[in-house]
């Protein structure tokens, strides 16, 4: 049904595109007559204006000479009682209707001969027809091909296997498209990177179930896993030969990430395949003849970039550049199924898109299909599903465009939790699995659940409550009893995920209503709420520096994904996973560099070495939100934020101001005190490094 009903919208929105398209186009045409039209029409206006001021003169001087005539006749003829009209006003009648007959005749004319015209095409310059994504829009409309003909719709059959966050913790799931809801795979541990067997039969992916990261394949006929992979270090991001035999995917080891190949069958060791010194991952296996070639993303040139090494020479100086874009750090690879196109993810001014690319014509440019990351193809290398966020929505969408022609994107599914790492194939589901349903649900209890006291029936309604444990130097230790056992949660999580209690030490919680912001920060502020935390902000300039902070800008404004390190006994692979991007350097804003002191910073030359945890995912795993920095963050530095998560829950500032405040002083307020003016946009000094002693990693 849900096929039919895209290939009914996607007709319908074709003869609507193609009706709009005729009307407009034979608006343009009949506006041009109506020009033509009014040009000559004003042009015999002008004629006739002369030739009736040249008339008028002729009649006044006439009107003179009869008038003596007449002066002269009436003296004779006094005596006669016959009243005739004067010759005068039936001459000037005479030629009134002249001239209307005259102005009718030449726009009678006129009309004919423009209606005569021969018609143009409806068809605009090129000859290609103008298609406007219509779902999602604006974000999807796809860059068109000016020797591509329209595609009636996507190609949408076979399945998609995906990845999907739920309570903390990233699941697998599998849909036939247009054939019922998806069904669960996987219910134990943290699962990613799914990817299809050539026969469809498999799935291999990334787990940490047992403990640390490693390979795992699903057979999809008896429903079991098998672990590959048995050393430490992480793992991740699988790819098929296309035989089935072998397995690449990317390793941590020596402090840097490096393509690995391993048979499938465990009959050997895996085989090392790069040695560069900056990392090397995200593989994918070229899928036609032999397979012997694999991309990957590399940052050996300082940004991320693809590369295509030829395993009949298995030597990477050798390697292939596909993309040579700076401005652009690509990621996710994958290739078309009959080997001439690789679609990416690429992030742009902190911004991510899916582009496509011919990987043997040296000359061809990328091509920007829409706003999105980790892209998956066909079955027939003709269209592209891809993750696609709405801003302000929050849940994603799979997006399905067509690539080799135009067309109109359609949503492939709708995922009902964070998505990622899409894989379609041409077979269907088997029939056993989706009459099973799939695996059942996890019997785990939600991840963060706040309780609080009955409300009071007038402001403040509920309480602050204390938070145990927790040490502020100079702050209070509180927060709303609305918000409080969550953050509980999220601190206890977060212990789990990085073996330290980085939540335990912070910089504010709740703020008193006389505490007055800094410059650059708003008064409406969630901190009065009780439903704001704030960490360190000075943590950036430890050595090793506890976070890392990827700059993130999104149509709601600049944000930062936080990374915390992880305990230094937990650095083998035990915890977290390693970073696979440049974080962002505020400290260079101090270096005397212009350009960083302009920007607010610069990327670092390095990706740091290390493994990590997104903590920005675990908050927002339990409610709470990052905060976008104001407009002036280059030249303030307290305007960044990236120190401060916040929990709505749907609220106004006012409505959560009143939960535990009266209304009275609220409204005391918000009429003072009044902060002392400062100027507008003034530059700030970037705070002196000063290594902050907040959080203590055990040893």
């Amino acid at each position: 049904m849900l096929v039919r009903a895209i290939r009914l919208t996607d007709k319908f929105g074709n003869a609507l595109l193609r009706i709009a398209i005729w009307l407009g186009e034979v608006l343009l045409l009949q506006l041009y007559r109506l020009r033509t039209a009014f040009a000559d029409l004003l042009g015999l206006v002008w004629f006739a204006g002369t030739q009736l001021r040249a008339g008028r003169i002729a009649l006044e001087t006439n009107l003179e000479r009869r008038r003596q005539i007449m002066a002269r006749r009436v003296a004779e003829v006094a005596t006669r009682t016959v009243v005739r009209e004067d010759p005068l006003k039936t001459q000037n009648r005479a030629l009134s209707i002249f001239t209307m007959v005259l102005m009718l005749t030449l726009i009678g004319l006129i009309v004919w001969f423009t209606s005569n015209a021969p018609r143009q095409e409806n068809t605009p310059k090129g000859g290609v027809p103008i298609v406007l994504a219509t779902t999602p829009a604006p974000t999807l409309t796809p860059t068109i091909n000016p020797t591509a003909t329209l595609s009636t719709q996507a190609y949408l059959a076979g399945s998609v296997v995906y990845s999907q966050r739920e309570n903390g913790q990233d699941q697998l799931w599998a849909f036939t498209i247009g054939k019922g809801a998806p069904v669960r795979l996987t219910n134990v541990g943290d699962n990613r990177n799914p990817v299809w067997s050539p026969d469809s039969t498999k799935i291999a992916f990334q787990s940490n179930r047992d403990g640390n990261w490693e390979l795992y394949v699903l057979d999809l006929t008896t429903g079991q896993s098998r672990r590959l992979t048995t050393s430490l270090f992480y793992k991740g991001a699988p790819t098929w030969s296309p035989d089935g035999k072998f397995l690449a995917y990317e390793s941590y080891e020596g402090d840097n990430l490096n393509i690995w190949i391993a048979p499938t069958d465990g009959s050997s060791q895996p085989q090392q395949l790069t040695f560069n010194p900056a990392p090397d991952f995200s593989p994918a296996w070229f899928p036609a003849g032999l397979g012997r070639k694999i991309a990957y993303v590399s940052l050996r040139d300082g940004n991320d970039e693809i590369y295509v090494i030829d395993l009949n020479s298995a030597s990477e100086v050798g390697a292939q550049r596909v993309t040579n874009t700076p401005t652009i750090d690509e990621d996710h690879p994958v290739w078309s199924p009959d080997g001439t196109m690789i679609a990416y993810s690429g992030r742009v001014a902190g911004q991510d898109n899916v582009f496509v690319k011919v990987v043997d014509d040296v000359n061809a440019e990328p091509r920007l299909i829409g706003r999105g990351i980790e892209p998956t193809w066909s079955p027939d290398s003709s269209t592209v599903i891809f993750v696609q966020y709405v801003p302000d929505v929050g849940v994603p969408l799979l997006v399905s465009v067509p690539v080799r022609n135009t067309g109109i994107a359609a949503i492939a599914a709708n995922p009902t939790g964070k998505t990622h790492h899409p894989s379609w194939t041409r077979q269907e589901l088997p029939p056993a699995l989706i009459a099973s349903g799939g695996l059942a649900a996890p019997q785990t209890p939600p991840l963060c659940v706040d309780t609080s006291d009955p409300a009071q029936p007038e402001p403040p309604i509920y309480s602050l409550r204390q938070i145990s444990g927790v040490v502020i130097p100079n702050g209070a230790t509180l927060l709303s009893d609305r918000v409080d056992e969550s953050f509980n949660s999220l601190r206890q999580l977060v212990q789990q995920r990085t073996g330290y209690d980085f939540l335990g030490q912070l910089s504010d919680m709740y703020w008193d209503p006389s505490r007055i912001p800094e410059p650059g920060q708003s008064r409406n502020n969630w901190q009065y709420t009780g439903r704001a935390f704030s960490f360190d902000r000075n943590l950036i300039y430890n050595v090793p520096s506890p976070i890392e902070i990827m700059r993130e800008d999104l149509d709601t404004g600049t944000y930062w994904r936080i990374y915390i390190r992880v305990a230094p006994n937990a650095q083998q692979g035990q915890l977290g996973e390693p970073l696979k991007q440049r974080p962002w350097d505020f400290t260079a804003r101090s270096s005397g560099d212009a350009e960083a002191f302009e920007q607010g910073g610069l990327l670092k030359p390095a990706v740091p070495s290390g493994y990590y945890v997104d903590f920005t995912d675990l908050a927002d795993d339990c409610g709470w939100e990052r905060v976008p920095s104001e407009k002036q963050w280059r030249s303030n530095f307290s305007s960044l934020l990236y120190w401060q998560f916040e929990k709505r829950d749907g609220l106004t500032w006012e409505q959560a101001m009143l939960e535990v405040m009266s209304r009275a002083d609220f409204q005391a307020f918000l009429n003072g005190p009044t902060p002392v003016p400062t100027r507008r946009e003034q530059a700030t000094n970037t705070p002196l490094p000063r290594r902050s002693a907040t959080p203590v990693p055990p040893a």
